[in-house]
């Protein structure tokens, strides 16, 4: 019998950070990218400074270097997102600029590599897997422009050196979990199946999967992080129901204004009751709190502030 799972997403933001845990991520790039020499070198900081008020503000789930020194860029999204395509292009650019030093030469621009793994349906499609990239095609002939740079081979004892394809453009992959019907048929699907349904696939043979399976197991965690992350559960399905009932909203007004006022709002109404609940248990501090459900420590003064407010005003009328 399978063991039960801690979600992935749940495990990115925690135990997957951990340098010992690697080889369950080295695992996962290793089906998707076909090679199983991948080998994670650090975890990079996932948050970019601001430059201005008005820059976006840049959080990613996890951002690697690999190896090759690549820069893969791991995003976990459960609920649509308005023009979530126009979000990864921003990340992805940004990402380059912020590691490219001032005054170096750009043959050392950074590759990234980004990979959403989703679970909701974005556009229309008949495939749970999607990969995209930049090339040159000829417009008269249609063949592909191949443009090659010489790299040096480091275990040759002479200096010797050979030509490969220069590949300098973001790659994008885009997994739907939700068009993903537990079919194994590789070895990226053994790692899917995982991401649907919190288990592995029975004959999973995926290098790394029987770790998988031995460290996000749910046996493992101790008695608060069973309650964060029942919580969390709780607060992820709660905010997928808010959203697709403003979605709902939003259509019967027939407005796509009403739609992303009403996913707004309701994602706001969902924090705020997690926010409520949590400083109503009084077990955790504010920054705390505000670490765990990923909000402002601003956020949860004025809604302490606000519940001070409303029990004085139940005081008052008691009187």
């Amino acid at each position: 019998m399978s063991k039960k799972l801690i979600r992935f997403d749940w495990a990115m933001k925690t135990i997957l950070r951990d340098k010992a845990n690697f080889d369950v991520i080295e695992g996962f790039l290793g089906a998707l990218f076909d090679d199983d020499n991948i080998k994670i070198l650090y975890i990079l900081e996932s948050e970019s400074n601001q430059k201005t008020e008005d820059d976006k503000f840049n959080r990613v789930d996890m951002l690697i270097l690999d190896k090759e020194n690549r820069k893969i860029y791991i995003e976990i999204q459960n609920t649509r997102e308005t023009d979530y395509l126009e979000s990864l292009l921003y990340c992805t650019s940004k990402i380059i600029v912020d590691h490219q030093k001032l005054g170096d030469d750009f043959r050392n621009i950074s590759k990234v590599i980004s990979i959403s793994i989703m679970y909701f349906n974005l556009g229309l499609g008949d495939d749970y897997i999607y990969y995209g990239t930049n090339n040159f095609y000829g417009l008269n002939t249609h063949n592909k422009l191949i443009v090659k740079k010489q790299v040096e081979l480091t275990e040759s004892i002479e200096p010797k050196h050979k030509f490969v394809e220069k590949n300098i453009f973001p790659e994008y992959y885009l997994i739907t979990v939700e068009r993903y019907k537990n079919i194994v048929k590789k070895k990226i699907d053994e790692w899917i199946y995982i991401f649907k349904n919190n288990e592995v696939a029975e004959g999973s043979t995926s290098k790394n999967i029987d770790k998988a399976e031995q460290k996000l197991a749910e046996i493992n965690m101790s008695e608060l992080d069973r309650k964060i992350y029942d919580k969390y559960l709780i607060n992820t399905a709660r905010d997928r129901d808010a959203i697709n009932t403003a979605k709902e909203e939003g259509r019967e007004e027939g407005r796509e204004e009403g739609r992303e006022e009403g996913e707004t709002k309701g994602k706001l109404e969902k924090e705020n009751l997690a926010i409520r609940n949590a400083i109503k248990k009084g077990k955790l501090t504010s920054e705390e709190i505000a670490e765990m459900l990923e909000v402002s420590l601003t956020r949860v003064l004025e809604i302490i502030a606000q519940i001070s407010k409303e029990q004085h005003d139940n005081n008052e009328k008691a009187l």
